[in-house]
């Protein structure tokens, strides 16, 4: 069965594998409960909020894929540290998944499988903490990670699954812009494209986060591409 499965991963080109998250997440302003002294939530808040700019100016300002995957690398590191810093603090944890999904975005194969995997476990763990967490951050990286991820018997990957995460993101987060985008994207997979372009539509009237200035500039940029592929299929 271990022979089948790395031939069939074999047949994965790079580009597919490339694909398999196209993650783009980020978490919106951290707003858990404080279950920790002020000082101390405000430094981990400081440090979430770093790692979230240096996520999107690697993501986005990165000269080449093999560029961008050093520096994902790096920040990697950055994330497992602050898990180890501030144990039982979901949103280190949050964070640590994202940027594994997105080094699992930046390769291919059994390499794309094994970060989506250690992305998915983390998430799991922290979703049973807190669902609600960073604008139901665990929960928008288990729904993007279960439609992207191939299903058997590639894989895992499974809609019905994804489905049930990002509904509950949405209703956890009704002003999260992370999680009703990709609830969109994954409309839009699904070829619900009515309710795809009402869940978008939404998703641009929400909130902005300026103190992430490159962000907030490129991520409406994604919301109305992805409006403009939802309305030519309409």
């Amino acid at each position: 069965m271990m022979g089948l499965c790395l031939t069939s991963y074999a047949r994965w080109s790079p580009k597919v594998w490339r694909s398999l998250l196209a993650l783009g997440l980020l978490a919106g302003l951290l707003g858990a409960t404080v279950l920790a002294p002020a000082a101390h939530a405000d430094a981990l808040a400081n440090e979430i909020n770093t790692v979230a700019r240096q996520w999107a100016n690697y993501k986005y300002l990165s000269k080449s894929v093999d560029e961008q995957r050093v520096k994902m690398a790096q920040l990697n590191e950055q994330t497992r540290a602050l898990v180890q810093r501030y144990p039982g603090r979901v949103e280190p944890m949050i964070w640590d998944g994202i940027v594994t999904s997105e080094r699992a975005s930046l390769t291919w194969g059994m390499k794309a499988l094994g970060f989506a995997n250690a992305a998915r476990d983390e998430m799991l763990v922290a979703e049973r903490m807190d669902p609600t967490a960073l604008d139901a951050g665990a929960q928008t990286v288990l729904g993007v990670l279960y439609y992207r991820v191939p299903g058997f018997p590639l894989a895992w990957g499974d809609p019905k699954v994804a489905r049930a995460y990002l509904e509950s993101a949405v209703r956890n987060a009704p002003y999260g812009r992370d999680a009703h985008y990709f609830y969109a994207d994954f409309l839009y997979e699904q070829g619900e494209y009515a309710r795809a372009e009402q869940v978008l539509l939404r998703a641009l009237q929400l909130p902005s986060h300026p103190e992430r200035p490159l962000w907030d500039q490129m991520f409406p940029r994604v919301m109305q591409g992805l409006l403009q592929r939802v309305r030519a299929k309409m």
